[in-house]
């Protein structure tokens, strides 16, 4: 039972290992390690199909050794509690340039009942349709570029931020920061899009977004105020190295439901992040026409990360 299936746990201990340290793939070659970190979670499907080979070999090894890669799996990716209560309430959502219905778009998203609600992908001549009804009861508001926010709560100090990577049409702005007015308090607001990547002959191209992150670490860097709060289409997942500068920086908490694409989500890209607060319940709202789910959170102005 022991020596038998020899080739299954060596599978197993693999998989393990991929999950635990994905960074031992490298990134000089296609960005392979970036793109198996961004859809880390499925090396689960793996382990159903090596638990049915372990019992069809009866081997005791390989049985031991996919059992300990299905708990590392579900310590990493299942919820590990649940979601707290109370707070404020936040919505990220990219709403897509090529969006049929932002009428609709923005009711899911007032249903909602956020407090504050960024969004990317806005077109000027849409501007007015996510105005009519995210303003109603949102009546503070930021746009810069393709970026906007919309607030119960006041803000000022509304500012572009240059995230702009090397090479791309000077109008191009897709960041924005204001402080946010709270009975906690102020909070810096950053509403981001990083660049997309794309998935090619020649590999995963990250560039640009990872540029874009660096810029926008830095930027959180010198950031003033000690709280933070970052809605944002990262174009990646936290486990993606390329988002390594960000992830040193902010933190997110609560459920992380996969968001895009929104008729098979296969990853989360988009993120609710913070410093100096918590986020203590997250989860995706109903789809809208776009082609990212909207994401949800709830965060704890006054309890530190």
């Amino acid at each position: 039972m022991w020596r038998r299936g020899q080739l299954v746990a060596g599978a197993a201990v693999l998989v393990t290992v991929l999950l635990v340290r994905p960074a031992l793939i490298p990134n000089r070659v296609g960005r392979l390690g970036s793109l198996l970190e961004t859809f880390l979670p499925w090396l689960g499907l793996a382990l159903p199909v090596l638990l049915l080979l372990a019992l069809l070999r009866r081997s005791a090894a390989a049985g031991v050794t996919v059992t300990v890669a299905a708990l590392v799996w579900t310590a990493l990716f299942l919820p590990s509690g649940a979601d707290g209560g109370g707070g404020l309430t936040v919505v990220q959502h990219n709403v897509d340039d090529a969006n049929p219905d932002p009428a609709a778009t923005a009711r899911t998203l007032a249903d909602s009942g956020a407090d504050l609600i960024g969004l990317e992908e806005l077109l000027p001549e849409r501007l007015a349709d996510y105005q009519a009804v995210l303003g109603a009861d949102r009546p503070y508001r930021a746009v810069e570029g393709s970026v906007g926010l919309w607030s119960r709560y006041p803000l000022t100090d509304v500012r572009p931020v240059d995230l702009k990577p090397r090479g791309l049409a000077a109008d191009w702005r897709r960041a924005l920061r204001a402080t946010l007015h709270t009975g906690e308090g102020e909070t810096a607001v950053y509403v981001v899009h990083l660049p997309s990547v794309r998935l090619g002959p020649s590999g995963y191209g990250t560039d640009r977004r990872d540029e874009s992150a660096r810029l926008l670490a830095t930027a959180l860097a010198a950031e003033p105020l000690p709280r933070v709060i970052l809605l944002g289409d990262l174009n990646g997942t936290l486990d993606d190295r390329g988002l390594a500068p960000l992830t040193g920086l902010l933190g997110e908490g609560g459920r992380r439901e996969f968001s895009w694409p929104r008729t098979f989500p296969l990853a989360r890209i988009d993120h609710v992040l913070t410093r100096d607060a918590t986020v203590t319940a997250g989860w995706t709202l109903p789809p809208t026409p776009s082609d990212h789910l909207p994401v949800a959170a709830r965060i704890d102005l006054a309890r530190l990360g």
